[in-house]
């Protein structure tokens, strides 16, 4: 089934439980979909841009909750960390450190990457690669750490 289904079923099943979080979380997952869908020329929208969405959505989130949890406010960061596990539900599962580590060490030996000068090539491959299995944010730290 395509994502847009598993959001509807997700969204009724939402609907009839009043399920208040989940509500908001699937129908920003819904209006995000319909608005790259008419953004742009395509009929469709791939699978890889779908899950960059989702991404983005719930890094939207956790930013957003650890800007209210450093205001001692957490009465809005739950609702917003709760939103982000029902967005991400729909994420395929996220990559080990050790398994992360071991895809970028072979992206490394393949672009022939000698140091932080050739961060950029290596983060090129790696996100193209690892989109939807793993965060940017991690996959840049990783390869810090080992270009470094």
């Amino acid at each position: 089934m395509s994502l847009q289904s598993d959001v509807m079923t997700a969204l009724k099943e939402a609907m009839k439980s009043k399920d208040k979080v989940a509500l908001e979380a699937l129908r920003a997952i819904k209006s995000a979909l319909l608005l790259a869908q008419t953004s742009g020329s395509e009929i469709a929208i791939s699978e890889a841009e779908e899950l960059k969405i989702l991404q983005k959505l719930v890094k939207q989130r956790k930013d957003s909750a650890a800007l209210y949890t450093d205001q001692n406010r957490s009465d809005l960061a739950e609702p917003e960390l709760a939103q982000a596990k029902v967005i991400a539900q729909f994420l395929p599962e996220q990559m080990s450190a050790e398994a992360l580590e071991k895809i970028i060490k072979d992206i490394i030996a393949q672009t022939e990457a000698a140091g932080m000068k050739d961060m950029g090539k290596v983060m090129g491959m790696a996100n193209k690669q690892l989109a939807g299995k793993a965060d940017g944010k991690t996959i840049s730290t990783v390869v810090k750490q080992l270009l470094s």
